[in-house]
């Protein structure tokens, strides 16, 4: 239990702290506004010194990829589209408890506006319990509630894709199907079920995800009785947009510690996961609420370095405090585009200079920051939705009502997150369910550990 009477005395102290730094903050946010305006008339020679010495610096600074004047209004969203998201949770591995395994619970998100279409708000709960997912990772020296982490990141991009494929095969079969024009959809059969009832034989058939495949009677991806969009003349489908969303940052900084083949695991299948949504054109976008990173405003350090050279590493390698570039720290990128941007604006756009991307192949990572009313989020985005203005124009206006429908935060990834939590209830009914499977298979003396019993219930 906490003692706030020795808490309240320690209050004062952090109290006059954090009003001394948010002076300090203030100077440098003034400073910060005259070096981005200095740095747009230099931006073209700021680009050239940082790809010519990019090797030999110590810090990662975004490359930006449109002027620094650049502040664009969002445009609205349209009425009629489609938000996907994922988020995870898990119950971690305890040598103290009944039995020595791991679950992962996925939140699955699909939200339909404007066209008349039952939602899809479920979680799905996959359990690890074989030797090769308990210790695969040990022989490269990781524990095993880390991999189930990284683990955790794998399956909410493959869920993913996995419902933006499904979703993508559910709107072009059902607008380019003849035998469909026109007709009431009843909203309890499967669209799997309704596909193989009604769709011409010489087309090829849809190939349901594995994931997908065990709960498709609960995905309600189909149109509600009326709702049934019409068909052009011309038998082109109508696309619906459509964004996936994710909790976080698409850069995985957690990988760069990894030795490759374990690195490889992780993220060979989130890139193909990612690749399938590029087939289906189906932006994906990872938003941060709170971002701290400071990669833009690492950008004006190349214009603050006081040599001729921004060669940190002969330079600055062994300084035994700040860099004498390091004018502005810590302030951060959001601190700086919170003045900036007005609500509704986005920043320009950035290219990510995160060393760990010389892994991702051809999907490297852009970012802008967007001014959502609330707050100033980061949004990044692959390469293949940053060079589509269509697309990216469309994935920031979904991301901007999601954030108004949401009050402050996406209402989609908060669903997700809520679908995804494990809380302590269903913890209880996990380990008890285990339990009564565990006495079925004969399996007796089980139990948890003493340590793990004590701590439930304290006899002091």
């Amino acid at each position: 239990m906490l003692d706030f009477n020795q808490l309240a005395r320690q209050m004062q102290g952090i109290s006059q702290h954090l009003a001394n730094e948010s002076t300090a903050l203030k100077q440098k946010l003034d400073y910060a506004e005259i070096l981005i305006a200095q740095a747009q008339t230099i931006q073209a020679d700021l680009v050239d010194r940082q790809d010519h010495w990019r090797d030999r610096l110590i810090f990662t600074a975004a490359i930006p990829v449109e002027g620094l004047e650049t502040r664009a209004s969002i445009p609205p969203a349209p009425q009629a589209h489609t938000v996907i998201a994922t988020d995870g949770s898990q119950i971690a591995p305890s040598h103290h408890e009944i039995a020595y395994c791991y679950l992962i619970n996925t939140g699955r998100i699909v939200l339909h506006y404007g066209q008349g279409k039952q939602p899809l708000l479920d979680s799905l709960p996959e359990v690890f319990y074989r030797p090769e997912d308990l210790f695969v990772s040990r022989q490269w020296g990781i524990r095993t509630e880390e991999w189930m982490s990284y683990r955790r990141t794998i399956t909410e991009i493959e869920v993913l894709a996995e419902l933006a494929q499904y979703a993508h095969h559910h709107q072009s079969r059902l607008h380019q199907n003849p035998l469909l024009r026109g007709v009431h959809l009843p909203s309890d059969l499967p669209l799997l079920d309704l596909m193989a009832k009604t769709i011409e034989p010489e087309l090829e058939p849809i190939v349901t995800p594995k994931r997908l495949k065990k709960s498709s009677q609960q995905l309600s991806l189909i149109a509600e009785p009326d709702a049934t969009p019409t068909t052009p003349k011309t038998g082109t489908s109508i696309a619906v947009p459509t964004i996936a969303m994710v909790d976080g940052s698409l850069i995985y900084w957690f990988l760069e510690q990894l030795p490759s083949e374990a690195r490889d695991q992780i993220l060979q299948p989130i890139l193909a996961a990612w690749r399938s949504l590029q087939r289906a054109r189906v932006p994906m976008v990872g938003y941060i609420s709170a971002s701290r990173s400071g990669e833009s405003l690492n950008f004006l350090r190349l214009q603050t370095c006081p040599y001729t050279a921004p060669d940190c590493m002969s330079h600055c390698n062994n300084l035994p405090d700040k860099a004498p570039c390091q004018v502005l720290e810590p302030l951060r990128d959001s601190a700086l585009w919170g003045r900036l941007l007005k609500p509704g604006e986005r920043s320009p756009l950035w290219k990510s200079s995160a060393k760990i991307q010389s892994f991702y192949e051809e999907q490297c990572i852009y970012f802008c920051y967007v001014h959502v009313g609330s707050e100033v989020a980061r949004v990044e985005v692959p390469e293949w939705v940053a060079m589509d203005n269509v697309l990216l124009s469309s994935a920031l206006s979904l991301v901007l009502a999601q954030v108004t429908k949401g009050y402050g935060y996406p209402v989609a990834l908060a669903e997700a997150h809520n679908q995804a939590v494990v809380r302590g209830g269903d913890r209880s009914r996990f380990f008890a369910l285990l339990e009564q499977q565990m006495i079925r298979a004969g399996i007796r003396n089980v139990g948890t550990s003493y340590k793990e019993a004590r701590k439930r219930g304290s006899i002091a």
